[in-house]
């Protein structure tokens, strides 16, 4: 480490062995409308130095508003009751100023979203050296360069010299995330709370950022406050877990003990609805043999390319990919981003179009064919997409969403009211939410109105591109084994993009595997998931997180292996 590194104030250190935060009887409430809305009631738990603690519970538990709490961080209609000492500090109720030194010394957060949580008009290294400038007066703009440059290099960023003079948005997801978290352990701070770390980012960085979280906590024996519903992140990283409901605690116990034998009916419920690699039913096709003149969806050799725009040149998104899809089969796409996965979910509903080869569905090509026809051939198609809310009109009834291609199509009114009703019935959903409005649904409830719209012409072919990745765990399961019971009922064809392989294994029959733009490896799943051949496959399976804490462990340690360095 370098000499520009103060050391930690003593205000911060421990002198009892104590725990590092104290939280006692901890309550939140927001003023909505003309009343006080509880958020969290009567939190309370102790951590202790080097140690991580998981919150974990779905949107709307209290997990994330009950340690933002902590920090100062809620909006001004927020107000906090209770306790939370830092080291014997109290937290709640300190003045502003007290709570500004506190933060990125004592207590520190890393986001989910870097790019909203980095300024993108400076540059990486500005705003660390900024951070460590704001607590350390008597350091110059040269040792905070050095310490910003050191703070980049603990955080095993590509370059650090280069990162440091860059700008977010020239950044991947991955390094984003890293340079997050070198901002944040600026400081040495004693706690880091770190709010869903590695929601948004491919399994294989994920991986890699979790490995450095708990180097980090090792180096600085600093305590992690892990805010998650991924409960495979849990098993991996996890002391401690606080399972919250509704804003009440209603299990606090050691990792091992929630994960071998949970006690509430809602963390059993919560760990059930866990997708776990390995749990997926045996695919029912095992035929290596594939007839293409049967098939839903053929891509044969099919290239792509996105032409020159202004300062980007074009380039070739996707390469000779082949494969075939059957009618009433899921084939599951994965890899990570920018492998062309999305790109070839985009060619297949004719938001793209090929530059090389063939792409068919129910035998009509859509590569080289009038608008007209190719129009008629995207009636066949059905997308769901990632983000329901944005891909739902806020202007619309709902009902007026899940119609609109029947109107494109050319049907009656009376029949499309007919239909709207009999696809809120296929989702489960009542048949009067179709006069309600997206905001007035849940994320989930948007989602099934996402899958009633695409299934509205009673597709051929459905696209599925990542619709449970932004769903809590168990509205993620809901979703899922909908998807799984109307799939079976009506036969379509499925194309899943998903870098979730716990998913694909739950619903996939066959996957292909992208990298670079290359489907480097397809078979039935079990070939897969099981029985890998491509190095790439490997260690994509490897990554994977999975909710048990001593099969983590063991996935861990092979990983490392296989990447040919120790755990």
């Amino acid at each position: 480490m370098s000499t520009s590194k103060e050391t930690r104030k003593p205000s911060y250190a421990m002198q009892d062995g104590g725990p590092v935060l104290s939280v006692n009887d901890l309550g939140v409430e927001f003023w909505v409308g003309d009343r006080w809305a509880a958020a969290a009631k009567n939190v309370t738990y102790d951590l202790m130095p080097g140690k991580v603690l998981a919150i974990v519970g779905e949107s709307g538990s209290g997990k994330s508003t009950s340690s933002m709490a902590i920090m100062g961080l809620l909006p001004k209609n927020a107000r906090i009751t209770g306790s939370a000492r830092l080291a014997g500090r109290e937290l709640i109720g300190a003045p502003i100023e007290s709570l500004r030194k506190v933060r990125g010394e004592g207590i520190s957060a890393i986001f989910q979203e870097p790019m909203t949580a980095l300024n993108p008009v400076y540059t990486i290294g500005f705003q660390i050296s900024e951070t460590v400038l704001t607590h350390r007066s008597k350091m110059t703009r040269k040792q905070a360069k050095e310490r910003a440059i050191e703070l980049l290099g603990l955080v095993e960023m590509p370059d650090p010299q280069k990162a440091y003079n860059s700008y977010p948005h020239q950044l991947s997801g991955g390094q984003r995330q890293r340079a997050m978290i070198a901002q944040s352990i600026a400081l040495d701070p004693r706690v880091l709370v770190a709010d869903e770390p590695t929601t948004a980012l491919d399994v294989t960085v994920q991986a890699e950022i979790l490995d450095l979280l708990r180097n980090l906590h090792q180096k600085l024996d600093s305590a992690i406050i892990l805010i998650t519903h991924d409960m495979g992140v849990v098993a991996d990283m996890a002391d401690d877990v606080m399972v919250m409901k509704d804003g009440v605690v209603v299990e606090h116990a050691p990792a091992q003990q929630i994960f071998a034998a949970p006690s509430h009916p809602y963390t059993k419920a919560l760990m059930g609805a866990v997708p776990h690699l390995g749990l997926g039913e045996a695919s029912h096709d095992v035929d290596d043999t594939r007839d293409d003149s049967t098939a839903a969806l053929v891509l044969d050799n099919v290239s792509i390319d996105y032409p020159k725009r202004g300062r980007v040149p074009a380039f070739r998104a996707v390469s000779e990919a082949s494969l075939s899809i059957q009618p009433g089969e899921v084939l599951g796409l994965v890899g990570e981003s920018g492998s062309g996965k999305t790109t070839i979910a985009r060619a297949v509903v004719g938001l793209v179009a090929a530059a090389e080869g063939t792409l068919r569905v129910a035998g009509q090509a859509m590569v080289g064919v009038e608008a007209k026809e190719l129009r008629a051939v995207r009636r066949k198609i059905g997308i769901v997409f990632q983000d329901p809310g944005s891909s739902l009109n806020p202007r619309w009834p709902v009902g007026e969403s899940i119609g609109e291609p029947l109107e494109l199509a050319g049907r009656d009114r009376k029949e499309i009211s007919r239909r709207v009703e009999e696809l809120l019935d296929l989702v489960e959903l009542p048949r009067d939410f179709r006069n309600r409005y997206p905001h007035e649904l849940s994320g989930g409830q948007r989602q099934r109105i996402g899958i009633a719209r695409a299934l509205a012409l009673d597709p051929v072919v459905l696209v599925a591109d990542e619709p449970t990745s932004a769903l809590d765990v168990s509205v993620q399961a809901r979703v899922l084994a909908l998807l799984q019971n109307i799939q079976k009922e009506k036969q379509f064809a499925t194309l899943f993009v998903t870098h979730d392989l716990a998913v694909v294994d739950l619903l996939a029959d066959r996957i292909a595997v992208m990298q670079h733009g290359r489907i480097v490896e397809q078979g039935t799943k079990e070939q897969i998931l099981r029985n890998p051949q491509n190095d790439y496959t490997k260690r994509l399976i490897a990554a994977v997180p999975v909710p048990d804490p001593v099969e983590q462990k063991a996935r861990r340690a092979a990983r490392a292996t296989l990447l040919g360095r120790a755990s």
